[in-house]
């Protein structure tokens, strides 16, 4: 295992069981795990020490909201996000992870100000149904997953464009992710991004993940569905800010 520090094994927990939350019951809340697990190892290595944890939890996630998944949504995202994961793979020597960061906080505001527009505008308007739509966030989604772990604010908004129920919403999501984050793995282990003492760390913390998926599906059950449209919504927003200024 990591000789981590007691601080650090505090830490690791807390990322654990927001990843397990994130996952089986509000999509985005995790949006500070990568910032949490960047301070207790460097950046890059942090990105392949969430990863195994992330799949976990996606597993969960779909073992208990297997019923509720939009296939079309999956079918049109993935081809696209397999070329975003391969892009953000060839660039992840070139671009840093400060400047890497702050792109996708601005990127995530103005794709939150364009659909909160469109929506009070062209209520009907049907351009998410659009290849175009799926091809940009699908690539979008794959390159910051691959560099950053930080694809969840892009996977709220193209979610709620397709105006899922909050079931679907998270059976999709945990679909999405848990085959983006496998396809990732040849990728992390060629840039030695994991380890075998990373793999034990994360076996260890897996009863983390579980309590906090357990805690997320509870909640998310007793929240309507407007309330949860707004909280991932919002959310979003949180995730996109603390990636521009922290």
């Amino acid at each position: 295992m990591i000789n981590f520090t007691f601080l650090q094994w505090v830490i690791s927990i807390l990322c654990a069981v927001m990843i397990g939350f994130t996952k089986a019951g509000i999509p985005g809340s995790g949006i500070l795990v990568p910032l949490l697990a960047a301070s207790i190892m460097p950046a890059k290595e942090s990105t392949g020490f969430i990863l195994p944890m992330l799949i976990m939890a996606d597993i969960f996630a779909i073992i208990y909201w297997r019923r509720h998944v939009e296939w079309k949504q999956l079918i049109r995202l993935l081809p696209w996000a397999l070329l975003g994961i391969f892009s953000g793979f060839l660039a992840m020597s070139y671009i840093s992870n400060i400047h890497l960061r702050i792109f996708i906080g601005i990127l995530v505001l103005a794709l939150i100000s364009v659909s909160w527009l469109r929506n009070k505008v062209f209520p009907n308007d049907r351009m998410p149904e659009h290849w175009l739509f799926a091809a940009v966030l699908g690539t979008l989604a794959g390159s910051t997953s691959m560099m950053a772990n930080a694809a969840g604010p892009v996977m709220v908004i193209y979610l709620l464009a397709m105006r899922l129920p909050k079931e679907s919403f998270i059976g999709t999501s945990a679909w999405f992710f848990c085959l983006i984050n496998l396809l990732k793995l040849p990728f992390s282990n060629r840039l030695d991004l994991i380890s075998l003492q990373s793999l034990q760390t994360n076996l260890v913390l897996f009863p983390c993940i579980i309590l906090g998926g357990i805690v997320g599906i509870i909640l998310v059950k007793r929240i309507p569905q407007n309330v949860f449209n707004r909280a991932v919504q919002g959310l979003a927003v949180v995730g996109a800010l603390f990636l521009i200024f922290i």
